[in-house]
């Protein structure tokens, strides 16, 4: 059952807190389990069927997790390369009086819709680039390489909300709204119908009104400008959808030709924060990558000589603060939470010390076994949750040279090295026994109540694997943590929903899909008591799903509101 402080291999060679423990950063990992059938093409199951409950689902829990991923990796004879390629496809685990239902729909964008009808993949995707109609001829296949590829609208990387309604995202200018009682594809969002974006990441943030903020490029004669946006709370009339959102402010990228790549940013009660990091995009090789024969995702490279710098914009006044933040080269995919005190600003984040780990996840690796896959696993570098302090009143009258972080409870340093520029090195929000379950990814905090906030937990997944293999819940006061972990099974992102009465911070139940390669059907959703970490129970689902990305927890109140208001608008 649950495996609360279990002891991994290796484990037990380096007591906790020893050096020893440190070496096994670097130690290889060998005999890692296939996880090919996590990447393979499912069905979908559009209609809601019944699961086999295991244990007991606390019964306050009424609502649905809802989780987008790809589950479709080729069309015909013609395959996707990287793992973000694969179609959308939806999940929708409906929890109601301790049962559970699942259901799972393709999202019908363009490029599900042209590539289902011409049984081939027509519309180029992050790491595929479509080839030209065999039927054309010579002369009219080379004009088609002249053409500038269009941005997909395969929105498999999120469940996002805009004004009360939910939408899959993906980090183009297109999104889908969705209805998430049905899975239902209902209308589609172009974001540079309403602001001059390009396209707006798949991690929004929202302030407790339900304003949502995000961020997005814009690239224009005077080179491409990273954007930060502002949604609205409310709808002016029934059918809107980004009406009256606009950009906050506009931020220069250090290089115009080589913008960031950026899939999420931070936000504090104040500010949002722009991690620009070393991931370039060559927009040259990008604009031209149809021409010269090659996918979208080869114009992006990491560039290990650069420093990473956090802009601060006041979200108030859109002033983007004219101090700036260095620290040395890391990426980062996910931030954990951000919030400010004693004239400090608090960036937690997952980081890892090289960016090319985007590049790794091809899907032909990621269906490797045996050597070639540990050689994939052990070459790509892994995240860890890490805290810079960034001192906010910093003036000409701040010293240089000096430690400005004056909390004494933390090791991070920021340092002022010239008029507006501060140097900041982080501290490690973990000890060394997180190296034994390969770092954390896919962080979740208790978001209603701590964003923005100081905050004792978070969760995330262990990854002794290219995809999540434990699940953990770190405490932030000691730097420990409490584990869920089985041997061959691979849980999804933790999603946290505090319990209607909660008193504490980790009140309430931490859901998480779990696949199981080496079983078929052996799928389940998984229930963990938000304090103990123990398990609460599981519904066993009776069909396969590949591994997704992110979802979001609704609760069933939102349905009531919003389908009847629906209903009677239609009448």
């Amino acid at each position: 059952g649950s495996a609360t402080n279990i002891l991994v291999p290796d484990a037990t060679a380096h007591p906790q807190g020893s050096s020893g423990a440190k070496e096994s950063l670097t130690s290889a990992l060998k005999g890692l389990e296939t996880i090919a059938p996590l990447v393979r093409s499912v069905e979908e199951t559009p209609e809601p069927i019944s699961t086999d409950v295991h244990g007991t689902i606390p019964s306050w829990i009424n609502g649905s997790l809802l989780r987008n991923g790809p589950g479709k990796f080729e069309f015909g004879n013609t395959h996707y390369n990287h793992w973000f390629d694969g179609m959308a496809m939806m999940h929708q685990f409906r929890i109601s009086e301790g049962q559970v239902t699942y259901m799972s729909r393709f999202l019908h964008s363009d490029a599900y819709t042209k590539n289902s009808e011409q049984d081939r993949i027509v519309m180029s995707e992050f790491g595929t680039l479509a080839m030209p109609d065999p039927c054309k001829n010579f002369f009219q296949r080379f004009l088609s390489r002249f053409v500038m590829m269009q941005p997909t609208d395969n929105a498999s990387v999120s469940f996002v909300k805009y004004k009360s309604d939910y939408y899959v995202s993906t980090e183009t200018n297109f999104m889908y709204r969705i209805n998430p009682e049905t899975l239902e594809t209902l209308e589609k969002v172009d974001w540079s119908k309403f602001i001059a974006v390009n396209g707006a990441t798949a991690h929004p943030h929202y302030d407790p009104d339900g304003t949502t903020y995000n961020m997005g490029n814009s690239y224009g004669s005077k080179g491409a400008l990273y954007n930060i946006i502002r949604v609205p709370p409310e709808k002016s009339e029934a059918k809107d959808t980004l009406q009256a959102a606009k950009v906050l402010c506009s931020i220069v990228p250090k290089d115009k030709s080589h913008p960031s790549y950026y899939h999420s940013f931070a936000m504090s009660e104040n500010y949002v924060v722009f991690i620009e990091q070393p991931i370039k995009m060559d927009l040259l090789k990008i604009v031209t990558c149809k021409l010269r024969g090659k996918a979208l995702s080869e114009g992006i490279y990491w560039d290990p000589k650069l420093e990473t710098v956090f802009h601060l914009v006041n979200k108030h006044t859109g002033e983007v603060s004219s101090v700036k933040y260095h620290a040395k080269a890391f990426s980062t995919f996910h931030q954990i939470n951000a919030f400010e005190e004693d004239g400090f600003l608090m960036l937690d984040m997952c980081c890892s010390d090289d960016g090319q780990a985007i590049n790794n996840y091809l899907i032909q690796n990621l269906r490797k076994s045996g050597d070639a896959l540990d050689e994939v696993y052990n070459a790509t570098c892994r995240a860890f949750p890490r805290r810079f302090v960034l001192p906010l009143h910093v003036t000409s009258e701040t010293p240089t040279g000096q430690n400005l972080n004056t909390r004494v409870s933390s090791q991070a340093t920021c340092v002022k090295t010239r008029q507006d520029k501060v140097f900041c090195q982080h501290e490690d929000l973990h000890g060394d026994d997180l190296y034994e379950f390969g770092g954390l990814e896919f962080p979740m905090i208790n978001y209603s109540r701590c964003n923005t906030r100081p905050y004792r937990y978070f969760y995330g997944c262990g990854f002794r694997h290219m995809v999540g293999d434990s699940l953990l819940k770190m405490d932030l006061k000691d730097k420990t943590f409490k584990v869920w972990y089985q041997k061959g099974f691979y849980p999804s992102e933790p999603v946290f929903v505090p319990s209607p009465d909660a008193k504490d911070e980790d009140d309430g139940v931490i859901l998480s899909v779990v696949l199981t390669p080496s079983q078929d059907k052996g799928t389940f959703l998984l229930v963990l008591d938000g304090k103990t970490f123990e398990e609460l129970g599981r519904a066993n689902v009776p069909v396969d799903m590949a591994y997704g990305f992110h979802g979001t927890y609704s609760s069933l109140n939102y349905y009531f509101h919003h389908c009847c208001n629906r209903e009677q608008n239609k009448v």
